[in-house]
């Protein structure tokens, strides 16, 4: 064809067009495309034809760019023939969707699944969603395209003019020829659906679809959107649920259960990735005494203003909790000891700069321990932090400040530890249970013996700690040790078997850390099932505590059968007479005298004149008749009461 026949060609097509009305998609509703006639006396010839040849150019550069297009953008710039309109079988298509998103509960695996049914089965060009944020006044969009690549962009709402937040705003569909306002390179050109997100009666957001021949496919998408309002609602419930059952109503931060699930959780992630975490406890002061005199709410005051300084100056990735009613413990993600001290110190430098009517400067205790360097094990750092921050509590009120204390501070087995671990055991003794008495045993076990007076500082240490954990026996072992160590000399033993029977003296009751609390609490007399459990305890004491620790094999018969009687009638093993080791008819003689003389729950303690005559009566039947004799005698100068 000669450019005069083209020209010609060209003419009679635009001449055509004028005769007939112009036809454009109604603005108001771009779904239903509907349209509206213009006159024929509007149009200007001229302009048209214009029109005509700058579109016949614009197709003639479109097709020379596309030919002239690399390979590697080929597939991503080609704008294909529109695919024919295959029938959908909306049955399996549902039942896909269904399969795939059973078992899913997060949003982002929601639009992943959507998408990849989508691209499988209806031959999407992408699919889009975009979550409406708040705080920041725009729609974050997700896209994925039938390539497998992956977009995300902000659409702000001032950009009224972008059909996305038109949708958003009116809460209508809208439908676009192409995905140019999507502004993101290489993507396919198609049809565009865009539809909002509803739930409960708000926008949540958009979904966009990229297809063409979209008209066939309307309802089943508008379907497929109030499904993802929805499940983005539940959701946003189940976050939220799940956050308040995890807070503290008064403070606002983690409740105990909440923060125990989010320590787990970090420790998991701090042992992945080789990392230390630290946690510091805080504890207010005199609380129990404010909340005495001044009421409980100015003890939630004070408790609110600690809660208030932790979350202003910890880090966004660190976490708080409410550890216990006036206890705020943080977990310190890549946290080490001494930074974790720094935190410490400078909280409760804020706390003292504020003033509490009626009640001053806040004070608090704190300690803290590091995982792993004081244990691996969750249980046993929160109770090294809680058992530090009942040392700092201790140091603090002798010098009038906050004491900031970690676990590695102090010596495990000195008077302060071993207080501090007996208030954390009663304490917490619901929790743990057994385990952490067997934590004791363990560290006692595989202690570093160094000296004599060191093994008699460790076995006087953990016989206080045994004690404190029945208050009614509170000294006991301490003063058995000291009527036994009598008794010895007065029977002229060497002076190195008295130090053995004082030393074994101080332990004869250690089995009494395997013994449950309800049996050694209990305040009136054990059933009989109970008293065999009792009765476990010499063994417990020689086998579990004293068999692993080589030093101290030579105490294991006082603590075996100091409960053995001379007539055979005791136990364990029933032994008689002189089949009983002396060091522990010694210590069975100082145990029964000391026991009648104390206060139980069931009966006041006897004088010594009465104690002494219910020596009489067992000896030679359940104690050794010379060494009743000889305790006698000694019994009225040795104090008798705690």
């Amino acid at each position: 064809m000669n450019k005069n026949n083209q020209d010609i060609k060209i003419q009679d097509t635009i001449k055509q067009k004028a005769s007939n009305p112009i036809r454009r998609k109604n603005a108001s509703n771009p779904i239903s495309g509907k349209t509206k006639e213009i006159p024929t006396g509007e149009i200007n010839i001229a302009s048209a034809i214009e029109q005509e040849t700058n579109n016949i150019v614009a197709r003639i550069n479109n097709f020379n760019v596309k030919n002239n297009q690399t390979r590697t953008y080929n597939s991503f710039m080609a704008n294909p023939l529109k695919a024919v309109n295959k029938a959908i079988d909306y049955d399996t298509l549902v039942a896909e969707l269904n399969h795939a998103l059973k078992d899913k509960s997060s949003v982002h695996e929601l639009f992943t699944v959507i998408h990849k049914v989508f691209a499988e089965k209806i031959k999407n060009v992408y699919t889009a969603f975009g979550v409406y944020h708040e705080k920041s006044k725009c729609i974050n969009l997700k896209l994925f395209s039938q390539t497998g690549a992956s977009y995300s962009s902000k659409i702000f709402l001032s950009d009224d003019k972008n059909p996305v937040i038109e949708c958003f705003n009116t809460a209508m569909p809208v439908r676009q020829d192409n995905n140019k306002f999507l502004n993101i390179p290489y993507l396919q050109d198609s049809e565009s659906l865009i539809l909002p997100l509803i739930s409960l009666k708000l926008c949540k957001g958009v979904m966009i679809i990229g297809k063409d021949a979209i008209d066939n496919h309307i309802d089943f998408f508008e379907f497929l959107a109030n499904y993802c309002a929805m499940f983005m609602d539940n959701a946003d419930l189940k976050e939220k649920a799940g956050k308040f059952a995890n807070t503290d109503n008064l403070t606002g931060l983690y409740n105990h259960r909440g923060f125990q699930e989010l320590l787990s959780s970090e420790l998991q992630k701090a042992e992945e990735n080789k990392a230390q975490l630290s946690i510091i406890m805080f504890d207010v002061n005199n609380i129990s005494k404010i909340n005495r005199e001044l009421g409980h709410a100015k003890g939630d005051e004070v408790i609110k203003l600690l809660a208030s300084k932790i979350k202003q100056n910890i880090r966004s990735n660190d976490n708080a909790g409410r550890y216990g009613g006036d206890e705020i413990a943080v977990i310190l993600p890549d946290t080490n000891t001494a930074d974790a001290k720094y935190l410490a110190e400078y909280i409760t430098y804020t706390l003292s700069c504020c003033f509490v009517d009626d009640v001053g400067p806040v004070k608090v205790s704190v300690g803290i321990s590091t995982y792993p360097d004081c244990t691996k094990d969750q249980e046993k750092l929160l109770i090294l932090a809680e058992q530090a921050m009942y040392i700092s509590q201790a140091k603090g009120y002798k010098e009038g400040m906050s004491a900031i204390i970690s676990s590695s501070d102090f010596n495990f087995w000195d008077d302060a530890a071993l207080n501090s671990f007996a208030e954390v055991v009663a304490k917490r003794h619901a929790q743990l249970g057994i385990n952490f008495e067997e934590e004791l045993v363990h560290k006692f076990n595989n202690e570093q013996i160094i000296s004599q007076n060191h093994l008699i500082e460790m076995v006087t240490s953990l016989a206080g700690a045994i004690d404190a954990k029945d208050p009614y026996t509170k000294g006991h072992s301490t003063s058995v040790s000291r009527y036994s160590e009598a008794l010895a000399r007065a029977v002229n033993l060497p002076e190195e078997e008295v130090e053995r029977i004082k030393l074994g003296a101080l332990l004869h009751d250690i089995g009494k850390i395997g013994i449950p609390e309800n049996v050694l609490k209990k305040p009136s007399h054990l059933s009989d099932e109970e008293w065999e459990i009792m009765k476990q305890h010499p063994t417990i004491g020689a086998e579990k505590v004293l068999e692993p620790n080589e030093a101290l094999h030579d105490l294991i018969p006082m603590v075996k059968y100091h409960h053995e009687h001379i007539d055979g009638s005791g136990y364990p093993d029933k032994l008689k007479g002189e089949e009983i080791p002396l060091s522990a008819r010694i210590v069975a003689v100082a145990d029964a005298f000391h026991a009648l003389i104390s206060d139980r729950p069931y009966r006041k303690g006897m004088g010594v004149e009465k104690a002494c005559e219910i020596l009489k009566m067992g000896a030679g039947t359940q104690w050794d008749t010379d060494l009743v004799r000889h305790f006698i005698a000694i019994a009225p100068s040795l104090s008798t009461k705690i």
